[in-house]
């Protein structure tokens, strides 16, 4: 299989230790609700983080590296998962700080009115009146809900968050990339 470009992968997750003898590896999740990263038969590994001084992207991409999953499960929080050949944990030890990086296209399907918040990122948002209220810079959670932070998604400038509950969004439209919202822009 060839390497796919970054811009094709999603970062799920780092690795934050080796678990027990055996080479499994300790991985902190990005998301509260890790099902992408527990369904995966694949991943792909880059031991240079992200925004490295001096690394190019072309590095970058050279230093992926793609696991076949034996087995992944939740403990304590963290994700534990078996790859096929790191057998021991030296090798286990030696992936720490890898990124976890897996194709959007082997996600699973997102439930009705479910979205994953990285589909929303970059979408445009208007009002019920027709205005733009900008574009969905970051998606966050605040323990009660999801938050997206609207404004322009160039320069990342953030001019409002909108709580993402069914009262406020009333539209979410991934193929145009529209997101319709009860909200004013003065608000």
């Amino acid at each position: 299989m060839s390497t796919p470009s970054l811009d094709d992968l999603i970062e799920l997750g780092a690795v934050q230790d080796a678990q027990g003898l055996q080479g499994q590896i300790k991985v902190r999740p990005h998301s509260s609700d890790p099902v992408a990263l527990l369904s995966s038969k694949e991943i792909w590994l880059s031991l240079i983080p992200r925004r490295s001084a001096g690394v190019t992207a072309s590095h970058e991409q050279a230093s992926l590296r793609l696991y076949k999953v034996k087995q992944a499960k939740m403990h304590s929080g963290t994700v534990v998962i078996a790859l096929d050949g790191i057998a021991d944990r030296d090798q286990a030890q030696a992936l720490k700080g890898a990124r976890i990086l897996v194709g959007r296209d082997v996600f699973p399907q997102a439930e009705s009115d479910s979205y994953y918040w990285v589909d929303l990122i970059g979408c445009k948002a208007v009002n019920l009146q027709g205005e733009s209220l900008g574009e969905v810079v970051d998606v966050t959670d605040n323990g009660a809900h999801g938050v997206i932070a609207l404004g322009d998604f160039e320069t990342k400038t953030i001019k409002q968050l909108v709580p993402f509950v069914k009262e406020v969004v009333q539209n979410v439209d991934l193929p145009k990339q529209l997101i319709t919202l009860d909200w004013q822009a003065d608000w």
